[in-house]
């Protein structure tokens, strides 16, 4: 039988809901206090922060990367400079629809699939209002078309801004260097914010990097109000950036591009020095790189090209390349001996070579019963052979290391290699064996042991000429300059010497200048790269011929200017390299003449330096996109 439930009365009714009403009650309360409660906190100690996020959402700051002091040459003519670049980059924090505007980007700005993966990657690394770059040195309708569709781009941020232009591109590649992108090692090191901000560009080699501290000037910044979207809305303020301050050069920018011209297809370096200071007017390294492609940033394929060329456009040759001099140490082996007390009357007869035991050194000829200074005109071999093993080469090093061989100069921004010169102590560290009556043969004319760099060689003919101790310079820094431990008489017979290697009967006869009042001294040299069992220097295969190499200075009777040219694998000094500074030298002194020459030859080239690497570029590269190991440019 069940139980029967006691009735539910309007009373029992009126208590149930008053206990529900309650309940809701009360945890409507406690709901209200805790909302009251945060937001008290909000309001009162979470103020700053939240405005302050309230205030960058309206707000953007963003730090405007500085212009680059420029680089100029000793008449203030720019050898690096700026000029107007438009860039194209996004804010991470107000790109809506990823997919969607790159997509559009990729079509209005004809991105390749190289450039998307950096963009993407470059995105999944930023955060914030860090720009992202997209495209740098926009041209004037591309940028116009992003403009025009920025409220359908939320995120895409164009900008102007400056980037560096050197306006004669491979003339100075390896005297100037080339700016880029901080890489995050860099970043790392100076924990500098200017470092991730798009457009910014630090020096990364030669003078650009030397100079960093003086070149890269002091940020700007620009506050701007944005939508929600990015879109600017008007400009706050803006803090105007400090250029940074200029670098002046001993250099002579038209010099500088008429000898890199005149180079032309060839390999070796130039060097040009003013006797009276040291001033380098002319520092050449040839084959070249254009430092406006790494400004820009430099595709992976012509850099590819680059380290590809057998002619090695990457390597500074001036400083960084090593040549045996060859006779253009036989003015210096001369000074050398006539400190030692030879005679430079005194005669010796050349027979085709000379005879040291059992093994015959051969000359270029046979010259007779010859005097130093006919030695110095003929070029002979035997001669100098008789004065190495006469007086051995431990006598003759100490004036090669005095006029400036084997020593490391510290030129701004030039890394280099200073080369050898030997003797005896020197062979016993190096090899633990003695030095041999051979070695001193092979030594005194610039072959066997001894490497010299092109510089070394110019500041050995710029001292042999002005009789100091001129020390180079590419800035207005102060040398204290000696005169050098030589006889007015001892200077004249070297230098007489090489003046009849040019204007009388010696091996540089062709390449006299072109005036009736100014003449050049100078002395050829041809520098073996495989011993003669590996066969003729002369002919073959490029990189086995011999190296050309000349020295000069002029005018004699007066000497100003001082020279070295050389040229790899050239097959001779005679050939190759004097002609070079027979123009060099008429462009110091008759410029229209000069260039009337150069047009000439630059017609039989194929055009000028940047017209030539440009088709020698697409060539490559048209090769490249075929041949899985392609054939290297010359």
């Amino acid at each position: 039988m069940k139980r029967r439930q006691p009735p539910i009365t309007e009373a029992w009714r009126g208590l149930t809901f008053t206990r529900r009403a309650l309940v809701i009650g009360g945890a409507q309360a406690a709901v209200g206090v805790a909302l009251a409660a945060r937001m008290a906190y909000i309001s009162v100690v979470d103020n700053d922060r939240y405005v302050l996020e309230s205030e960058s959402n309206r707000v953007n700051l963003t730090l405007v990367p500085p212009r680059r002091g420029w680089i100029v040459d000793r008449h203030g003519k720019a050898l690096a400079n700026n000029r107007v670049s438009l860039r194209i980059d996004i804010i991470p924090d107000r790109l809506h629809d990823k997919d969607a505007v790159l997509a559009r980007l990729r079509t209005l700005l004809r991105l390749d699939g190289d450039t998307m993966e950096r963009i993407e990657r470059d995105l999944k690394a930023a955060s914030g209002f860090q720009p992202v770059a997209v495209k740098e040195d926009v041209s004037e309708a591309d940028y116009a078309s992003v403009l025009v569709r920025l409220p359908d781009l939320p995120g895409i941020a164009p900008a102007r801004g400056f980037a560096r232009n050197y306006p004669t591109g491979a003339a100075v590649g390896h005297l100037i260097g080339y700016v880029g992108a901080p890489n995050a090692e860099e970043y790392e090191k100076a924990k500098d914010p200017l470092y991730i901000t798009p457009g910014f560009k630090i020096g990364k080699d030669g003078l650009e990097k030397y100079f960093e501290p003086m070149l890269k000037g002091k940020p700007g910044a620009r506050r701007v109000e944005v939508t929600a979207r990015g879109k600017i809305v008007r400009d706050l303020n803006t803090k105007p950036d400090v250029q940074g301050k200029t670098v002046h050069l001993t250099i002579d920018a038209d010099l500088q591009e008429y000898a890199a011209r005149r180079m032309g297809r060839e390999s070796g370096a130039a060097i040009v020095i003013d006797c009276l200071s040291g001033d380098i007017l002319a520092f050449i390294a040839m084959p070249s790189f254009d430092p406006n492609s790494f400004s820009d940033g430099i595709s992976n394929s012509e850099y590819a090209w680059l380290r590809a060329n057998d002619h090695q456009p990457l390597i500074n040759k001036a400083t960084r390349g090593l040549y045996p001099p060859g006779s253009t140490l036989k003015p210096m082996a001369a000074l050398a001996a006539m400190q030692h007390g030879v005679d430079p009357g005194e005669r010796h007869t050349c027979i085709g070579g000379y005879r040291l035991g059992s093994r015959f050194f051969r000359c270029l000829g046979t010259h007779g019963t010859i005097d130093m200074q006919t030695a110095i005109e003929k070029s002979c071999n035997s001669y100098f052979y008789w004065l190495g093993h006469r007086l051995g080469y431990d006598a003759i090093a100490p004036a090669a290391r005095l006029l400036g061989l084997g020593e490391e100069y510290k030129l701004a921004g030039s890394n280099q290699r200073y080369g050898t010169i030997p003797d005896s102590a020197w062979k016993l560290r190096k090899y633990g064996r003695e030095w041999s009556a051979s070695d001193s043969l092979n030594a005194i004319i610039g072959q066997g042991y001894v490497l010299a760099n092109p510089l070394q060689l110019a500041v050995m003919t710029a001292r042999i000429a002005s009789g100091q101790t001129l020390y180079p310079r590419l800035i207005n820094r102060h040398f204290e300059h000696h005169a050098l431990p030589f006889t007015a008489e001892q200077l004249e017979v070297a230098r007489r010497g090489m003046w009849r290697v040019v204007n009388g009967a010696g091996t540089a006869g062709r390449s006299r200048l072109p005036f009736d009042d100014i003449q050049m001294a100078g002395k050829t040299g041809t520098a073996q790269v495989r011993g003669l069992s590996g066969g003729s220097g002369k002919g073959g295969d490029w990189k086995y011929r011999d190296h050309g190499l000349f020295i000069g200075f002029a005018p004699y009777d007066n000497p100003r200017y001082a020279m070295s040219v050389v040229i790899e694998h050239g097959m001779g000094g005679s050939r190759a390299a004097a002609p070079v500074a027979k123009d060099i030298f008429t462009f110091l002194f008759d410029r229209d003449k000069a260039m009337k020459a150069l047009e000439e030859f630059e017609g039989g080239w194929g055009g000028t330096i940047k017209e030539r690497m440009d088709r020698d570029y697409a060539a490559w590269k048209a090769g490249a996109a075929s041949d899985p190991e392609p054939g290297v440019p010359r």
